[in-house]
């Protein structure tokens, strides 16, 4: 067959099955698709973009699909031609070309029973949209970067953003559901981290415009979807970001950039009006009563109460489902929610549900009112689904957007398990409840109103404390952020009663991991990139909780999340404030207090406050060393070593032991340091199961102590290994401090371009996680390897780059250290550092 051939098979066949004749870009892709073209190819030769090219495909493959029941796609038009010749015989009348008369008119089906407006050629269940989506293209195609679907709840706004989006021929989608109530709302630089690191593979900034600009670099570069649900939380009266969250207004800014590849989709109910973003509102209407006809009928929904003539020549009376249409204004959740009740209670006979209830709605009812009456009437026919329903607008449906049936189970508590399963499918039947493949969700305006109920009721407090008990039992390891994010969500549950204490010890609670550790949710979050959660929820509990000794391990994670970003002065005032009160604990018990043995700690507790002691006085240590600080760097590993030893807490004299032998390299104590990395080897190899992966941080700073003692073969050997078990686990810290370590090693053995390659990779790794300490030492070290090579110009600027990290950090002495290796930063500071 030739192109022309094909193009008049397919105007019949479209002509045909809607009533329509193909457009001339839908001529041209059908002739040059046939041909084997592309669309960069089809777009060049037809004079529009690739994009507008891609959709207007899309939606031809999608009407020939429907007209021959067989999936078309621009790279199988050829195969599925092939096939209708043998699958469809029928002989027809119309004005085909010869080659096709030839094989007895066999490509076209037969004649549908009526002719079907495009518009409704789309998934089952997604009826009416057609418009919109062609307007969503067309603003697109018009230059628009961002555009705002607005309108009413139960709409189909976010229906309408997932078909979009399914219908485009992106590479990714990033999604963003927005938290249902103000207070929940993630900071925008949490949103950017997440879709940097979990999404496209790219490790976040250390600064929120650092991630932005990584952002842009990858929308530009791919043609990305973006979608961001449910806007309006995030909105104040006045239609701008609320207060604390501004920075989204950066974010979209970003997205609105006409050089991007990206196209962003918002729902909202609210007006987006930001006075200095550009973006597109598109107010989306009612479904049409058309569209009502056919979901009803999809759906086995019956109606014999047809549109007929009034009495004596009066106006024409609509039919059951146009009334219902006009009752409800066309919401898209309606028609869900009635079809739904028609099939559950009235044996899907809409005109008897129609007479029962048709005089309690009113013609322009808001959607609100029906989920208000859907809830009165379901507590009064089914009570244990209505409680149910109440109960489930406690999960939050955000960062964890479903729950499992364990996660329901555990909301019924006084519900006898073999009910269960009875109230979850009256909640479905009556479309109150969306399942997919196991898991459940609520509608945001179904939430909305069962939240509302459960708060004026008396299970919220109850409530809330089972579902976080169940998210609390339900993760047992933490190996993935998906898993760390589930155990989080006891935390907001806590949050919602008010319960701080409790909820500051879910973020203690502990766990394994992926590194074979026992330790906190905080700690787990943040070696998985979660800073910001972490920041948020630890500095909310410690201002609605008192310093208790059961809490004060929260400021010793906030202290390890304040060194790794680089606020090493907060991070050490953290581990103080912990320290402080550890110590005052253990002071209280001892017997000069004069408190009795009744009021004494138990062994677990002072076990327990005696490691968290050790390991503040460690971490300070290790601050200590990024800030240059050696000898109160010495101090702490000293004090740390004297406490530890003999005691069950044998591990820390071999942490704090490194630490020592670092400082002491550094002080040019050579003997001493010798001796205590020595030592430390032997314990190694004598143990080494016990200093794996647990291990690698150490392993890396004892390939420093190693490296400054001028031992390379150890040196190396050390790095090597931290490398790999930091691969393995995914700690990216370690294993860019350990490739540094490398670089300096190759550097004094004058292997330049290596050393500058690894200078670069630990770099890189370094600026990922905003490891600001550790970054400037790169930078730091850089420099010294330019300036060995004679390149003073590379040198200098290398310098000034970890100049700039020491002054933000406030290392004074770092600073100091580097004007003396380098001599040749361009500019000093004068001012004194923060």
């Amino acid at each position: 067959m030739s192109p022309d051939e094909v193009l008049n098979w397919a105007d019949e066949l479209l002509h045909r099955h809607t009533g329509d004749r193909l457009s001339d870009l839908q001529q041209e892709i059908i002739k040059l698709a046939w041909q084997g073209h592309t669309y960069p190819e089809i777009a060049d030769r037809y004079g529009c973009t690739e994009g507008h090219a891609k959709d207007t495909g899309s939606e031809l493959w999608q009407l020939l699909s429907q007209a021959l029941n067989d999936k078309v796609t621009k790279s199988n038009l050829k195969a599925v031609v092939r096939r209708s010749l043998v699958k469809v015989v029928r002989k027809s009348g119309l004005n085909l070309p010869p080659s096709l008369k030839s094989v007895g008119n066999s490509l076209l089906p037969p004649q549908p029973p009526s002719p079907v407006s495009p518009t409704f050629l789309l998934t089952p269940g997604f009826v009416g949209r057609g418009e919109a989506i062609a307007d969503l293209n067309h603003l697109f195609d018009s230059g628009a970067k961002v555009v705002v679907v607005q309108g009413v709840g139960g709409l189909g706004k976010t229906t309408l953003a997932q078909h979009f989006f399914q219908q485009q021929d992106f590479e990714l989608v990033l999604e963003l559901m927005v938290a249902k109530e103000t207070e929940n709302l993630i900071a925008a630089e949490h949103v950017v981290e997440e879709w940097l690191q979990q999404d496209l593979q790219v490790e976040p900034g250390r600064e929120f415009g650092l991630s932005l600009g990584r952002l842009k670099r990858q929308l530009r570069q791919r043609r990305i979807g973006i979608s961001i649900d449910n806007l309006e939380p995030a909105l104040d009266l006045r239609g701008q970001f609320v207060e604390g969250h501004s920075r989204y207004v950066e974010l979209l800014r970003v997205l609105s950039d006409p050089t991007l590849q990206s196209v962003t989709v918002i729902t909202s109910r609210d007006r987006l009006c930001e006075p200095s973003l550009s973006v597109e509102h598109y107010r989306l209407p009612g479904l049409g009563v058309k569209a009502w006809q056919m979901y009803f009928e999809q759906r086995g929904i019956r109606s014999k109460d047809r549109s007929r003539s009034g009495v004596n020549g009066s106006q024409e009376q609509p039919d059951t489902v146009t009334a219902m249409h006009g009752a409800y204004g066309g919401n898209a959740k309606a028609m869900g929610i009635l079809c739904g009740t028609i099939s559950a209670e009235y044996d899907r006979d809409a005109d008897a549900y129609w007479q029962v209830n048709r005089h309690d709605l009113f013609a322009e009812t808001s959607l609100k009112n029906l989920i208000a009456s859907q809830f009165d009437r379901l507590s009064t026919l089914d009570p244990q689904a209505y409680k149910l329903l109440c109960r489930l607008g406690c999960f939050r449906y955000q960062d964890v957007a479903t729950v499992s049936a364990d996660a329901i189970a555990s909301v019924l508590w006084d519900v006898p398990k073999g009910e269960h399963r009875r109230a979850i499918e009256s909640l479905r039947n009556r479309s109150l409840l969306e399942t997919s493949k196991g898991q459940y969700g609520l509608h945001p305006a179904i939430r909305e109103e069962a939240i509302r109920r459960l708060r004026e009721g008396d299970e919220w407090q109850a409530t809330n404390q089972r579902a976080a008990d169940h998210w609390t039992a339900s993760v047992e390891t933490v190996e993935t952020v998906s898993d760390a994010l589930k155990a989080l969500e006891a935390y907001y549950h806590f949050l919602a009663i008010r319960d701080w204490e409790r909820a500051g010890r879910t973020i203690l609670h502990c766990r394994n991991n992926q590194w074979q550790q026992y330790l906190t949710l905080g700690s787990s979050l943040y070696r998985l990139g979660l800073v910001q959660p972490v920041l948020s929820a630890i500095a909310l509990v410690a201002r609605k909780t008192a310093l208790t000794p059961q809490l004060c391990e929260l400021y010793n994670i906030l202290g390890d999340v304040y060194w790794t970003t680089g606020r090493v002065r907060e991070a050490i005032e953290c581990q103080q404030r912990s320290l402080e009160v550890v110590n005052a604990a253990l002071v209280a018990e001892t017997p000069e207090s004069g408190i009795s043995k009744s009021n004494t700690l138990s062994d677990r507790e002072r076990h327990y406050l005696e490691m968290l002691a050790l390991d503040s006085r460690l971490s300070m240590g290790l601050y200590n060393i990024d800030l240059w600080e050696l000898e109160q760097a010495a101090e702490n590993f000293q004090q740390t070593i004297t406490a530890a030893q003999d005691t069950k807490h044998a591990r820390w004299v071999e942490k704090a032991g490194v630490g020592l032998a670092v400082v002491y390299a550094h002080l040019g104590r050579t003997d001493e340091a010798k001796e205590l990395a020595d030592g430390i080897v032997e314990v190694i190899a004598a143990d080494p199961a016990t200093h794996s992966g647990r291990f690698a941080f150490f392993l890396q700073l004892l390939g420093t102590a190693y490296k400054t003692l001028g031992n390379e073969p150890a040196a190396r050997e050390l790095f090597q290994t931290a490398i790999r078990y930091a691969e393995e686990s995914h700690y990216i810290q370690v294993k860019g401090k350990a490739i540094g370590g490398l670089a300096e090693l190759d550097r004094q053995q004058q292997q330049f371009l290596s050393a500058l390659a690894q200078h670069e990779e630990a770099i890189g790794l370094l600026e990922g996680i905003a490891a600001q300490c550790d970054l400037a030492e790169a930078y730091l070290q850089q420099g010294l390897t330019y300036r060995a090579m004679g390149d003073e110009g590379l040198a200098r600027g290398a310098g000034d780059r970890a100049c700039k990290l020491f002054e933000d950090i406030g290392a004074q002495r770092q600073l100091n250290r580097l004007g003396t290796l380098l001599q040749l930063v361009s500019k000093m500071p004068s001012r004194q550092p923060k």
